[in-house]
């Protein structure tokens, strides 16, 4: 498995990223498996959030005996310092572990999101404290919008973000590029999301009739499109795409990493000509 480092440490993620989502409403024998099948494949980047179902109840047991041979992140929602705590010992408690590797800030997104999570009582005071206590080891956060990756960024020195870094929100509305061009110039760890979405659902389209339940865009499951688009985002300065939550998808991205090659102009120009009356899942660099 290709690996790349995370930050100025030595530790090395594999590229593929196994989303706790694809565990979420599991039976246990099936979560233990995807996540034996996933270690076996070299994946070593597990992430995981308390608002993921049950996602932490299945992974905590699936990961037994294996705690010491992966990179756990997980996440908060809350923006509060005594939610957040609570939150934060219940995932530790829930997924069988004295620390986290990597804790986030989970979908920072609006001004309130922000003005919250580090004003008086905040989110961060919790996690600043807990890395102190050494419950954590890097602090991140993830986010939906480049003004709120821009404003956290201003705020503390993150070691990581998590943000959408997809073909067709990059490209036709330069979604996530302010946030890559400050991370090369700040040294930032870019971990990625929707590097395999297309676009959102048709309307109407309930979650029980869509093909792929816990999503909630549409995945972009063609195998040649998908190694196009999967290529894109890993050739941005990016340590590793979290796959989305299904499995057939997590499947269909180990086989197409076993050939990764960086992209080519000629094949960003391809990607450009994609979907071109569909709607990008985020619609503007602020969205």
């Amino acid at each position: 498995m290709l690996q790349r480092p995370y930050g100025k440490t030595k530790e090395m993620l594999s590229v593929i990223g196994f989303a706790g989502i694809i565990v979420m409403n599991e039976t246990q024998a099936d979560a233990n498996r995807f996540v034996a099948e996933a270690l076996d494949q070299g994946i070593n980047y597990f992430d995981v959030a308390p608002s993921y179902g049950d996602a932490q109840d299945k992974l905590g047991p699936a990961l037994a005996g294996h705690r010491q041979d992966v990179f756990l992140a997980c996440k908060t929602e809350k923006r509060t310092r005594k939610e957040a705590e609570e939150a934060l010992n219940h995932s530790l408690k829930t997924l069988q572990t004295d620390h986290f590797d990597l804790y986030q800030l989970h979908s920072m997104t609006t001004e309130a999101d922000v003005a919250q999570a580090f004003g008086p009582d905040g989110v961060m005071e919790t996690v600043v404290k807990a890395q102190q206590d050494g419950k954590i080891r890097h602090i991140g956060f993830s986010a939906h919008s480049d003004y709120a990756a821009q404003a956290c960024l201003d705020h503390f020195p993150f070691e990581s973000v998590l943000f959408p870094l997809n073909w067709m929100t990059y490209l036709r509305e330069g979604f996530g590029k302010p946030l890559v061009e400050r991370a090369q110039k700040d040294g930032l760890t870019l971990l990625a999301l929707k590097a395999l979405a297309r676009c959102a659902w048709p309307e109407g389209m309930t979650r029980e009739a869509r093909p792929y339940p816990k999503a909630w865009y549409q995945p972009l499951d063609n195998p040649d499109r998908a190694d196009l688009a999967l290529r894109f985002t890993l050739s941005l300065p990016v340590t590793a795409a979290v796959t989305p939550g299904d499995i057939r998808m997590f499947r269909l991205a180990m086989q197409l990493i076993d050939a990764y090659r960086p992209i080519t102009p000629e094949e960003i120009e391809l990607l450009k000509t994609w979907d071109e009356e569909r709607q990008p899942i985020f619609t503007s660099p602020k969205a």
